[in-house]
């Protein structure tokens, strides 16, 4: 009996913080699909606030789980695997993110929601602008990865 709890305490020790890393790997991936690809688009009925504001209170409850309103976000319209395939291969390690990154060769059509400015902390109303670019990827890894946030667009 011993031996066997001997065992388990040092695979825990051991494979504990690399269990935890990949956990959270795993949701920064399942949040970006949840969070940034809204394919097909969803169309929301005539007197709906907009867009961007319905979308971003789904946001700020999944991600920031505060008052806060985020400045910018990025809704991708187009398949995942779309957006997925460019994660396969990432060369370049993005030193500001501490994560891999890359850019799309190709456009996608986005929704850009920015804070409308003037307005009090927490009232987090958005404007929408809809466009078709290039986006910057951090990925889950350097290959065979997954991305896990829009860090810009061009």
């Amino acid at each position: 009996m011993a031996v066997a709890v001997a065992r388990l305490v040092f695979l825990q020790l051991a494979f504990g913080p690399a269990l935890v890393v990949d956990i959270e790997m795993q949701i920064a991936i399942k949040d970006f699909h949840m969070l940034h690809v809204d394919y097909p688009r969803v169309h929301y009925p005539k007197g709906f606030q907009g867009y961007c504001n319905g979308l971003m209170a789904y946001v700020r409850g999944r991600k920031q789980k505060s008052w806060y309103c985020p400045q910018i976000h990025y809704m991708v319209h187009a398949p995942w695997r779309e957006v997925q395939k460019f994660c396969k291969y990432s060369e370049s390690f993005c030193e500001n993110y501490n994560e891999y990154c890359t850019f799309t060769e190709d456009s996608f059509p986005i929704t850009i929601c920015s804070l409308a400015p003037n307005q009090p902390p927490t009232s987090c109303h958005y404007n929408s602008t809809l466009t078709n670019q290039r986006l910057y990827l951090l990925c889950s890894g350097k290959r065979d990865a997954e991305p896990i946030d829009i860090i810009g667009v061009y």
